[in-house]
């Protein structure tokens, strides 16, 4: 997918700014129109921050961004659910799951690595092998309704195994690295920074990757109350850009990127190494029927598994009307 050059987006914007302010053709006056928006964006572990700095995405941003760090996916919907922030990212798993729970949000865009990203690890040394090995082990699949939680599933059944057959053991991110740490757990469900530091300085060992589980689906939500602000509404269709600018930007400087993720994750390069073809593989996908049907499944798969209930259309949580390069 092209990018839009500067000079080309900021007249997007700035038209849309105007035609929203004015009810009008863009003015001379978009632009400053648009200085005034301030958009409310969550980010989790402050990677997204940090990688728009990296990658020189910072600099020259039209609007005001106020940013919130969380730890996790459920966290962050939280703060979306509570309207204390206008967008935020997250795999579809964890997004779904907040739908469910009232949050008033749609999918803006999508950007998928085919499901790489969360991993099943088990502790140096350890005795499971491979996913039989499982049966009768204490599993951490993180936060319930995470893209752990649904990579631990989904892995169960994979194996001939149901959830009464292993014991599960839901904790927070920070919760479950010290329990991982302890041994206390024998396996456990993470993904990112998280899964960066074990294999790094734990020497954790990759069970299973999400490939043919997750879908790698990692969507940007934002609530109804931003998507009814037009001025809001541009800024978000200027913020995925930039998302989908970071991703390229890793593509095409593998070494600035390493230098990066390790200065932020607080490993060494060679750990981050094996981890760079799981953001590499990052591309913006469209949202539309197949997208939709994709989150259906996600919601079918949660309800299968006990963890959601009811009926729920997913195609009414995609919002289709974003602005795309």
């Amino acid at each position: 997918m092209k990018t839009l050059n500067r000079r080309t987006l900021g007249l997007l914007l700035g038209g849309l700014a105007a035609v929203a302010v004015f009810g009008s053709e863009p003015s001379a006056l978009a632009a400053e129109d648009l200085s005034k928006v301030v958009l409310r964006v969550g980010d989790q572990t402050g990677a997204t921050k940090a990688k728009f700095e990296a990658a020189g995405l910072l600099a020259d941003i039209p609007y005001q961004i106020e940013w919130s760090v969380y730890p996790a996916a459920v966290n962050l919907h939280e703060a979306l659910k509570a309207d204390a922030i206008d967008i935020g990212q997250a795999a579809d798993s964890p997004t779904v799951s907040a739908i469910a729970g009232g949050s008033k949000i749609k999918v803006v865009a999508n950007y998928s690595n085919g499901g790489l990203g969360s991993s099943l690890i088990v502790p140096a040394g350890s005795p499971i092998k491979t996913i039989e090995d499982l049966k009768g082990k204490t599993i951490s699949p993180t936060t319930r309704g995470s893209v752990a939680h649904y990579l631990v599933l989904g892995v169960l059944k994979k194996a001939g195994l149901t959830q009464d057959d292993v014991e599960l053991a839901f904790l927070n991110p920070s919760d479950a690295s010290a329990a991982f740490q302890a041994g206390s757990i024998d396996a456990w469900g993470t993904w990112g920074i998280y899964k960066a530091r074990s294999i790094g300085t734990l020497k954790a060992t990759v069970l299973i990757d999400g490939p043919g589980i997750n879908t790698g689906n990692f969507v940007l939500s934002a609530t109804d109350s931003a998507l009814a602000d037009p001025g809001k509404v541009a800024a978000i269709a200027d913020f995925s850009d930039r998302i989908e600018r970071a991703f390229d930007w890793s593509k095409k400087n593998k070494d600035a990127y390493l230098d990066f993720y390790a200065a932020f994750t607080k490993q060494d390069k060679a750990t981050i190494e094996g981890l760079y073809p799981d953001e590499a593989a990052y591309v913006r996908q469209p949202i539309d029927d197949a997208f939709a049907a994709s989150l259906q499944n996600v919601f079918d798969t949660w309800k299968e598994a006990g963890v959601l209930s009811g009926d729920l259309k997913l195609a009414d949580y995609v919002y289709r009307g974003l602005p795309t390069n």
